[in-house]
């Protein structure tokens, strides 16, 4: 994969390309809707949350849902949702779920505060429907599925299951490991995040658990599973993670991949397929 990626002529962006690339997204907005190939094999319906998002919902055809989920796409808060997050929607739907794909609105339109809050606002109401709830996301959607997971226990509500996929879990960039794994990276650059998480906290500071939910207190907070691999930077956060998580009482089941990159189990290779079921399992338990 980063051979293949590097033969696409693709780099990793700079905080001076975050920036041009934020201007640019400004100026003409991507397309978020599902793929027209999604809705041949799952059933897709659209409504709208109550911050005023759209919300599209995508269940298997003739089956009553095991499991709610609410996927949360990553794209360094500033992209929206691509073909790879609704193949892996598919796949949860496929599993027996009924999967809510919130759009938010990507930075700098959208803070960090008014997303978290606005997306425990609509876990909230998926738990008050009665089937289990797991909350997922990957890349900067996993930072803010954990954030919506301590919002919620915050209000005394506890996620059934958390699924973490890449997660970035701290924004600050600050680990000194960090740097070390960055050359080895194909995707993500340092200076990079921290342009993106500038353009996502809004009034926050970058240390916020709501912005950095590695700062967050942990414990009370359901299962969590968790996939990294370890040619992506953010795996050294993920690491940092299992240690909080133990002393916190918290169950983790921890996946790290020997040389995988950033949001394998999105790819379209085997280590991906491997992750992708244990994914989907998590839906029968």
């Amino acid at each position: 994969m980063p051979l293949a990626i590097a033969l696409l002529g693709r780099r990793r962006p700079t905080a001076d390309d975050i920036h041009r690339e934020i201007a640019a997204l400004q100026a003409k907005p991507k397309p978020f809707d599902p793929p027209a190939a999604l809705g041949r094999t799952v059933d897709v319906s659209q409504s709208t949350s109550p911050a005023g998002w759209p919300v599209f919902t995508v269940t298997a055809r003739g089956v009553t849902p095991s499991a709610r989920v609410l996927y949360l796409h990553g794209g360094a808060y500033i992209r929206e949702i691509t073909r790879h997050h609704w193949k892996l929607v598919g796949h949860l739907a496929s599993a027996g779920a009924s999967v809510t794909v919130p759009i938010y609105p990507v930075a700098p339109r959208g803070k960090a505060s008014h997303v978290v809050s606005a997306s425990a606002d609509l876990a909230e109401q998926l738990t008050a429907q009665g089937e289990r709830l797991m909350i997922a996301g990957d890349s900067a959607g996993g930072g803010l599925a954990l954030a919506v997971a301590l919002a919620l226990r915050d209000r005394g509500i506890v996620a059934d299951h958390t699924a973490l996929i890449s997660p970035w879990l701290d924004a600050t960039g600050s680990h000194p490991d960090l740097h070390k794994v960055a050359p080895r990276d194909p995707w993500l650059h340092p200076g990079g995040l921290t342009a993106a998480a500038d353009a996502y906290r809004g009034e926050l500071d970058r240390e916020h658990p709501w912005v950095s939910p590695l700062n967050g207190d942990l414990t009370g907070l359901g299962p969590i599973t968790m996939f990294t691999g370890t040619r992506d930077i953010l795996n050294v956060d993920a690491r940092r993670f299992r240690p909080l998580a133990t002393d916190a009482g918290v169950s983790l089941d921890f996946h790290e991949a020997p040389q995988m990159i950033h949001v394998y189990p999105l790819l379209p290779i085997p280590e991906g397929k491997k992750a992708r079921t244990v994914l989907c399992g998590l839906l029968a338990n």
